[in-house]
């Protein structure tokens, strides 16, 4: 049995991924933030995975929306990084928004050229734990992608993943967690390339798209290293499957 001085709390953390579509409606094509934060909010989530996030676009008031939906999901620590030119102007792209200060956030690009720029963008947090009465920290380290349409684009832009910096110097015990839109239309990207690097995730994923009628499991959740994933499911909100084209995922961790 181990001794008192080495015994540590685990900290649980609840994260949400969800391609919010720019925050127009799955249905009625209208811009309604407020829809995408209520949604958000009834999950209560320490860190959101977001892609499809305006900056600039008409479409979106020209609204910088990761700044918009930080402020009305009470999350000061955000980092937004652009991947696609929206025509009149502004980008959309990937972003992280969480409770808790988000250090060296920067962007992997992962494009496969002819096609559409891709991104992953990263981020690590530092979690506060408890041991033996004295309070430590723990990495964990955070990738929020958004994958090409196609199946070899997809293959190709894992691979790029895995063999970037920051993954490929991250050690194998560190947690991990890897969510997104994977566009996995077939539901085996993480059998074929993730698994084999020591990732998981439940035993089936839910489908996530369309919102108001899900048939395709496009989104996913990974976890790598010491971490739990105790639940992962999609919402069931029938304001979620207004509020977006795609269904969110909340996946329940410990640490």
């Amino acid at each position: 049995m181990a001794s008192s001085s080495t015994l540590a709390r685990a900290m649980k953390l609840r994260i949400l991924s969800y391609n919010i579509h720019k925050c127009i409606g799955s249905l009625d094509r209208r811009y309604k933030p407020e829809r995408i934060v209520e949604t958000i909010l009834h999950y209560a989530p320490d860190i959101v995975l977001m892609q499809e996030v305006d900056n600039e676009a008409k479409r979106s008031l020209r609204h910088k929306q990761v700044e918009v939906l930080a402020e009305m999901l009470d999350m000061p620590h955000f980092s937004w990084f652009p991947n696609v030119k929206v025509r009149g102007g502004g980008h959309h792209g990937n972003a992280i928004l969480s409770k808790f200060p988000l250090l060296d956030c920067h962007n992997i690009d992962i494009t496969t050229p002819p096609k559409k720029k891709r991104s992953i963008i990263y981020a690590r947090h530092r979690i506060p734990i408890e041991i033996g009465g004295e309070s430590h920290s723990k990495t964990l380290h955070l990738f929020n992608m958004h994958l090409g349409l196609s199946q070899i684009e997809r293959k190709v832009q894992l691979k790029k993943f895995l063999d970037a910096h920051p993954f490929r110097g991250i050690h194998s015990d560190t947690p991990i967690i890897v969510g997104g839109d994977l566009n996995d239309v077939y539901g085996n990207l993480g059998g074929k390339l993730l698994s084999p690097a020591g990732f998981r995730t439940v035993k089936k994923l839910k489908a996530t798209f369309p919102s108001y009628a899900p048939v395709r499991t496009l989104d996913g959740l990974y976890v790598r290293g010491k971490i739990t994933l105790h639940k992962l499911d999609r919402s069931r909100l029938k304001l979620a499957k207004q509020a977006s084209d795609h269904l969110p995922l909340i996946a329940d961790l410990e640490i």
